[in-house]
């Protein structure tokens, strides 16, 4: 998830559905309520973890803290040198993501169909719009966490494009690689109201309404491939302030539209690894399941 997440076109969410954690993780922050907050002031600590699944939460937080340590820089770096292959490889993980996530529909009629449209109409919109010049002030950067983290648990929508879109990915990078604490604590804080509060209104339409809830999801994956398609072609740039320049608006093209195109062959079989990976993932979780 962490991996996912540094990544402004694929979801934790998305990693977290194929994984089959995902309805345990909302219910894991949904735990983190008033009862929690009296198990700790009457430092009840067992009572607490438990309450809390503390060993999911804290094995999940470390793995996404270590990769968001460790990947950061690999995947940026990557993306940068490989961008046609690495965005293929998303590609194919999304597609087939998106189909196992539909498996988990029973019943389909009218209402699934508009609500996998919905869903992937809002992912379009949302990875087709423009990033925005946004204040520095911390007001804003609580507002920016607060909407990034809501994103990183939706499967198909990145918090990392989020960030992108407030003006702050970039921004938040650099605060973390430079220890800036205010920034990052005041990031951190918007961050965690809003998965305080968005999980528990996913994880309410799970309940009520589920077969619309999984469509509308299912529909954000399919919906952010246009995010990640791997031929694109810059057609507005921005410098940033490294005074490095940088896409800001781009458009998506054939393959054959890609001036010196020599890696055809590559993205499919990188697509194809992707599509691999997690059929590999899912059919090991299924095994793990009915083991138990």
């Amino acid at each position: 998830m962490g991996g996912a997440d540094v990544v402004p076109g694929v979801s934790g969410g998305t990693i977290a559905f194929i994984t089959g954690i995902y309805e345990t993780l909302l219910n894991a922050i949904k735990s983190i309520d008033l009862e929690a907050f009296n198990l700790l002031k009457r430092l009840q600590i067992k009572a607490l973890w438990n309450h809390v699944n503390g060993s999911f939460l804290i094995t999940l937080l470390l793995g996404i803290a270590t990769s968001v340590l460790t990947l950061a820089k690999v995947i940026t770096g990557l993306l940068h040198d490989y961008p046609i292959q690495v965005w293929s490889f998303f590609f194919g993980l999304i597609i087939i993501s998106a189909l196992i996530v539909l498996k988990e529909i029973k019943r389909w009629n009218i209402g699934v169909f508009l609500a996998i449209i919905v869903g992937a109409a809002i992912a379009y919109l949302i990875t087709s719009a423009t990033p925005a010049e946004t204040p520095e002030a911390s007001w804003f950067l609580f507002v920016a966490g607060a909407f990034a983290i809501c994103a990183m648990i939706l499967p198909g929508i990145s918090g990392a494009f989020i960030m992108l879109l407030f003006g702050k990915y970039e921004y938040i990078l650099t605060a973390i690689k430079e220890f800036r604490i205010v920034d990052i604590a005041i990031f951190g804080l918007g961050c965690i109201v809003g998965i305080l509060t968005f999980s528990r209104l996913v994880s309410w339409l799970l309940n009520k309404y589920h077969q619309i809830t999984i469509a509308v999801l299912s529909g954000f994956m399919l919906g952010s491939l246009n995010k990640v398609w791997p031929w694109k072609r810059t057609v507005e740039t921005y410098v940033d302030r490294h005074g490095e320049v940088k896409p800001l608006v781009e458009v998506n093209i054939l393959p054959n539209e890609y001036v010196g195109e020599p890696y055809f062959l590559q993205a499919v079989l990188f697509a194809a690894g992707g599509l691999l990976l997690v059929f590999g993932i899912d059919r090991l979780a299924t095994l793990l399941t009915n083991t138990d």
